[in-house]
């Protein structure tokens, strides 16, 4: 376990990882490949209905600093440039984009032994304020989030959360759009590397008085392969399996049908990532 309570977004991060992390709806193929100077070059091509994209993406990686570049076919750029250690125990993170360069951001986070922090502010005029706090420990944590409108005065978000984290499960309740939304996630780790487990999730939306309850797993065929599956009460089912084809090259295969409507036609996703 790590030494501090983590950042806000950690909480039921795990849980939720679990239910959406490789569940596909297009077709993705990606290549990568690694320099001894730290250089990271991934190109990338995705096919979702009869659209096509790609993008180009470079990572370089020098003492304390993190740069990350990626240009797509749309001729959208975006950079990350994350500082380590500017002062102890922080982050800083610089976001920028072109040509949507409002959207771009700038991040600073701070880590204790029994808290974090964090503090945002975006590229536009007035530029909006989002923070953050968590409290606790790696076993148990609360913490809230809130997002701030320089123009309006107004609150854009609030929300919060409480987790408890044990060596072979984890535990969290969130509270969140401005308190019209509850969820509560369950995750239990089946074997020692993590890699079979259960998890359940239950959403309260209070506005609609409707209740949204998703269960779903992992399990580990083998070294090589993962299978996993979920199944909300809505009646949608997805599954997904990857298969380690060449040592870190991963094939994904994944699909998702209605099981109150047949006769519709399921969704299918592949995914390639081949490096060396």
């Amino acid at each position: 376990m790590s030494k501090g309570p983590g950042l806000f977004t950690d909480i039921g991060k795990k849980a939720r990882d679990l239910l959406t992390r490789d569940y596909l709806s297009d077709h993705k193929f990606s290549v990568s490949t690694y320099s001894e100077s730290g250089l990271a070059l991934t190109t990338s091509t995705v096919k979702k209905g009869g659209y096509s994209s790609g993008d180009v993406a470079a990572q370089y990686a020098y003492r304390n600093t993190l740069t990350d570049l990626k240009v797509d076919t749309e001729s959208n750029i975006s950079a990350t440039f994350t500082v380590a250690d500017i002062i102890p125990s922080s982050k800083t993170i610089a976001n920028l984009k072109f040509p949507n360069y409002e959207s771009g951001k700038l991040e600073f986070q701070y880590f204790h032994p029994h808290a974090s922090l964090t503090a945002a502010v975006g590229l536009n005029q007035p530029p909006p304020l989002d923070f953050s706090v968590t409290l606790g420990t790696p076993t148990f944590a609360l913490g809230a989030e809130a997002g701030y409108e320089t123009a309006s005065g107004k609150l854009t978000k609030y929300t919060a959360g409480i987790t408890v984290t044990k060596p072979d499960s984890s535990a969290s309740v969130i509270l969140g759009d401005k308190g019209d939304t509850i969820k509560a996630s369950y995750i239990h780790y089946l074997d020692e590397f993590k890699r079979s487990a259960a998890v359940g999730e239950i959403t309260r939306k209070f506005s609609t008085n409707q209740n949204t309850f998703t269960v779903g797993g992992s399990c580990a065929v083998d070294s090589l392969t993962l299978v996993k599956v979920k199944l909300n009460n809505h009646g949608t089912l997805a599954a997904t399996l990857q298969h380690e084809v060449i040592r870190k090259s991963l094939v994904t295969f994944s699909s998702e049908f209605d099981t109150k409507s047949l006769d519709k036609t399921p969704k299918f996703g592949v995914s390639l990532a081949l490096k060396p």
